[in-house]
């Protein structure tokens, strides 16, 4: 399959990375895209050079012949998109989370296997040069067993607004938006070992609009037609079937001084830490911090532009992918574990 058709479902901020993604891949061109805001989706496509727009991903598929689609909305339509862009004949690469939770993930699966489709997970961390990095220590045997990670990602004001604050339609805050990228990471960098079970705390103390001068930069939350109804802040201790250990912790708004997002691992023979990459370690009887020479920190147009054409190289049979549909079940059964061991105060076993 050299020449390829992308159609993009959803016009939001993510998709942007996409289209520009897909057209930096030589073959691919992005012939039309779809979003349930007509006056939204029509400007998308003037401004990104899109041939045709639909505001009704079921009509794009019927009269479009598209060979890959990704589905880049907001998080409770995964499902019912992903599901009729599969069986319109495409494969599909689906943002994170999945979908709303671990039986819309499965059903998801379900229709990929029926199809014979492929279907990605957006787990855009996993294509980081940082990843690569990680992989070539661990390979060489600088780290031994992992056996603990921790994984943070906090803003100390930092919902996005709109749909992402309200639960119908976001399925959670922080934990799901922000913590499935760092839970899924350590996953992935240990080996992608199975969840047994979690414990977690969810909060919604603060809320939103505090107070300005956060450093982030985001927008003033514009919540006209949806709720805020989110937790502020979750936390999580996560086991695995390989006796790892992780201790995630995320949120939109904490009072904390600063942004911060980082992920350290922890072996027999050295710790990893992501950002800046660090792999902490003893040589010659002595404790040593071994940095690579070149740069290979988190790069958020790289791993985009890298996920892209990962995705489309897996269609052609170019390469396995590295981030299947499998995987992305795993992962909503950890965040279902999390949210309902919130609810109940106690640890909730995952099957």
């Amino acid at each position: 399959m050299s020449n390829i058709k992308a159609g993009i479902i959803g016009t939001g901020g993510i998709s942007v990375h996409h289209t520009n993604g897909y057209k930096r891949v030589p073959g691919v061109e992005v012939v039309a895209c779809c979003d349930i805001d007509e006056a939204k989706v029509k400007a998308y496509a003037e401004k990104h050079n899109i041939p045709r727009w639909y505001t009704d991903c079921r009509e794009m598929m019927e009269k479009e012949e598209l060979d890959v689609v990704s589905v880049t909305t907001w998080n409770s339509a995964h499902k019912d998109c992903t599901i009729t862009a599969l069986r319109g004949g495409a494969h599909v690469l689906c943002e994170k989370p999945m979908a709303m939770n671990a039986a819309e993930a499965e059903e998801m699966l379900a229709v990929s296997k029926e199809t014979g489709k492929l279907l990605q997970v957006g787990f855009v961390r996993r294509f980081g040069s940082d990843v690569e990095a990680f992989n070539d220590f661990r390979d060489a045997g600088m780290l031994g067993d992992i056996y603990y990670a921790k994984a943070t990602y906090l803003r100390r004001s930092g919902c996005p607004g709109g749909w992402f604050g309200d639960k119908e339609y976001s399925g959670g805050g922080p934990l799901i938006d922000l913590g499935v990228h760092v839970i899924d990471l350590v996953r992935y960098l240990a080996g992608c070992p199975k969840p047994v079970s979690a414990y977690g705390a969810t909060y919604n103390n603060l809320g939103k609009d505090r107070a300005s001068g956060s450093e982030q930069a985001w927008s003033s939350l514009d919540d006209t037609g949806y709720k805020y109804n989110i937790e502020d802040f979750a936390t999580a201790l996560i086991r695995f079937d390989n006796g790892l250990t992780l201790s995630v912790e995320a949120s939109f708004n904490l009072n904390v001084k600063r942004d911060t997002g980082n992920v350290s691992i922890y072996g027999t023979k050295g710790g990893v830490n992501m950002s800046p990459f660090e792999i902490y370690t003893d040589m010659g009887g002595r404790f040593v911090n071994v940095s690579p020479a070149q740069n290979v920190d988190f790069d958020f147009v790289q791993i985009f532009n890298a996920e892209m054409k990962g995705f489309i190289d897996t269609v052609r049979g170019e390469q396995p992918c590295k981030a299947p549909a499998e995987d992305g079940v795993e992962l909503m059964k950890i965040l279902d574990a999390v949210y309902e061991s919130a609810r109940t105060g106690h640890e909730a076993l995952i099957k």
